[in-house]
């Protein structure tokens, strides 16, 4: 039996939580909503391919891609691993743990046993952090629960080689080396950045990524009346829109909100009016993609779901397109 003397903290994304709370572990006193801006986590991505049953929209980067943002900009080195054979996966998950470091894994979510049934649900791209190892199980820190979890050897290697779109295949990470973070290094990784998601969501020349995929996404929302077979199925994907938005870890608003946090944290670090003045911007965004998720929510429920209704629904997406590709135009010619 091992146990880690690992501080468990609640966040509000389980990549960004998960990546925070090992840097905190180490040493490095940083804030989630610092950790997901100076990784440029926030985004916009619309997927419509014959492959996709239905189109796909997220809200920030694909997973993965803040572990190795911090890990560019704040110099931290993280050893990663994937594996075929569960057994070894596991020898070197305890090997890690026995040396008293604590272990991010991905698992499909499903699997983990303290969730309670009615919020379980397949998505393998979610992240817990294993904090000891016990005769039949592990003690896990999942940044959506208010306390640490034991979780058996059996539910976890089910999470970790689950299959299906984003299988785990036992991936693992801990961090080696977490260096001091002084002032500039803070400062030049938050320019960074904002410039690296300003880049992406306004000048990244590729049609499904950025302010041209929300602009994607919300015209083809009046077209689903066409793609779908009944009332039911349309309510489902219409639903799914206030998933994307308010839950699935996004903070709220889509992760707008965890990005305006961050503007905010860094109009204290520079002493910047102008970020501050974004931050409160991008914060009334937040709040505007929120009325979204409760439009979208309202509809759903009440099959309210005609041409009408749905054309609403596209403008009202149109128009955070419009603020955002101002707010980042912005940001983008702050750090010019």
């Amino acid at each position: 039996m091992t146990t880690i003397n690992y501080a468990h903290s609640m966040y509000a994304h389980c990549e960004s939580g998960t990546v925070t709370g090992l840097l905190r572990h180490h040493g490095m006193q940083i804030s989630e909503p610092l950790v997901f801006g100076i990784a440029a986590g926030v985004c916009a991505v619309f997927i419509k391919t014959a492959k996709v049953p239905f189109p796909v929209f997220e809200m920030r980067t694909k997973p993965g891609d803040i572990r190795k943002g911090i890990a560019k900009r704040l110099g931290v080195i993280f050893e990663t691993a994937r594996f075929k054979d569960p057994r070894k996966s596991f020898e070197k998950l305890d090997a890690i743990i026995d040396k008293g470091i604590p272990v991010a894994l991905q698992v499909d979510m499903f699997y983990m046993e303290y969730i309670p049934d009615y919020m379980k649900t397949h998505f393998n791209a979610h992240y817990i952090i294993a904090v000891g190892r016990e005769a039949d199980g592990f003690i896990v820190s999942d940044c959506y629960y208010p306390t640490l979890s034991r979780l058996s050897t059996a539910a976890l290697e089910r999470g970790r080689f689950a299959r299906g779109d984003f299988a785990p295949s036992g991936f693992m990470y801990h961090a080696v080396s977490v260096p001091p973070i002084d002032d500039a290094r803070l400062k030049a990784a938050i320019i960074q950045g904002i410039r690296q998601a300003a880049f992406t969501m306004t000048r990244l020349p590729i049609p499904f990524i950025g302010i041209t995929a929300i602009r994607k996404f919300a015209r083809e929302i009046p077209t689903w009346l066409q793609r779908t077979r009944s009332s039911d199925e349309l309510s489902h994907w219409i639903m799914m829109i206030h998933l994307l938005l308010e839950e699935r870890g996004t903070g709220g608003g889509g992760f707008r909100f965890m990005y305006a946090t961050f503007l905010q944290e860094a109009s204290r670090i520079f002493g910047s009016a102008e970020l501050l003045t974004l931050s409160k911007r991008m914060m009334d965004n937040g709040d505007k993609w929120r009325e979204i998720s409760m439009t979208v929510a309202r509809s759903g429920k009440n099959r309210d779901l005609g041409p009408e209704k749905l054309g609403a629904i596209r403008d009202l997406v149109l128009a955070r397109a419009d603020e955002e590709e101002q707010l980042f135009t912005m940001l983008y010619k702050l750090f010019r």
